[in-house]
Parts: C-alpha cells; sequence; structure tokens
C-alpha cells in the first residue's frame, strides 16, 4: 500500500511540475503552417517508380516499360501527361511492345519535375531537366 502511494506523490509531483511550466520541455507552436520538407526527385522515383520500372530504371520484361535508355520518354510532354494522368493500354518502347497500366500519379507540379528530372538525368537518359511551369502547363491541357 506504501509503493502505491508514493508512485500517486511521484506522478503528482511531475504533473505538477509540467503544469506550472517549469522545465517544460515542449517546444513553443507557431501560428505559421508548417513547411513541408523539399522531396527529392530520387525520394519519389524510390517511393513511387521503383516497384515497376526498377532500381536500375530496366522496367520488367514483357511487363513494364524501361525507363533506362527509354527512347518514348523523348517527347516530354507526352511523358509529363502520362506520370499525371496515368496510361492503359499497348505501347512500343525501344522497339519492345508492353500491354500494361500506370495508375495516374498523385503528385504535384513540384514533385512531378522533380522525378522526371531524376530520370531524365539517369539511366543514360541525357539529363534533360522539367520544370514546374512545364507540368502545370500540360496539367493545364488535360
Amino acid at each position: 500500500m506504501k509503493k502505491v502511494h508514493l508512485a500517486a506523490i511521484a506522478i503528482a509531483g511531475i504533473m505538477a511540475i509540467y503544469s506550472c511550466g517549469g522545465n517544460n520541455t515542449q517546444t513553443e507552436t507557431s501560428n505559421a503552417p508548417a513547411t513541408p520538407a523539399k522531396v527529392t526527385g530520387d525520394a519519389i522515383y524510390k517511393k513511387t517508380c521503383i516497384t515497376c520500372h526498377q532500381a536500375n530504371g530496366e522496367g520488367l520484361p514483357n511487363t513494364y516499360p524501361p525507363l533506362a535508355k527509354s527512347d518514348f520518354i523523348s517527347d516530354k510532354e507526352k511523358t509529363i501527361a502520362q506520370v499525371i494522368k496515368g496510361y492503359s493500354g499497348e505501347l512500343t518502347v525501344n522497339g519492345k511492345k508492353y500491354n500494361s497500366a500506370m495508375p495516374a500519379q498523385q503528385l504535384t507540379d513540384e514533385e512531378v519535375a522533380a522525378v522526371l528530372t531524376y530520370v531524365y538525368g539517369n539511366f543514360g537518359n541525357g539529363g534533360t531537366s522539367v520544370t514546374a511551369d512545364e507540368v502545370k502547363a500540360v496539367r493545364g491541357k488535360l
């Protein structure tokens, strides 16, 4: 019984310290909205694209087309549109036919630009960059 009584006193003491502001470890909050961390194209690729297109960008044979050295992504506007609205049906990439679906990606203009810049800058694709303004323009046409 004595132990329970001592535990209750200890808890009451800790509550008193925190309620009075002494030794308060909470940080002050601001009324300003939190600024989200900038997500890199690499991080978006790893979260969104890697399952189908693989870490090396080579896709899965007969299932998901490659992004590595891909002739399909040479049309930047078409590539942006595909990321935004998705795609279903047959397409030819590097001379091979694929017939699968890619869902529309729920990404901001900045995120689409970042991930496509990453794809264009890696996997032997020549280093083209994509801007958020380009993505916004394509999104406006869809």
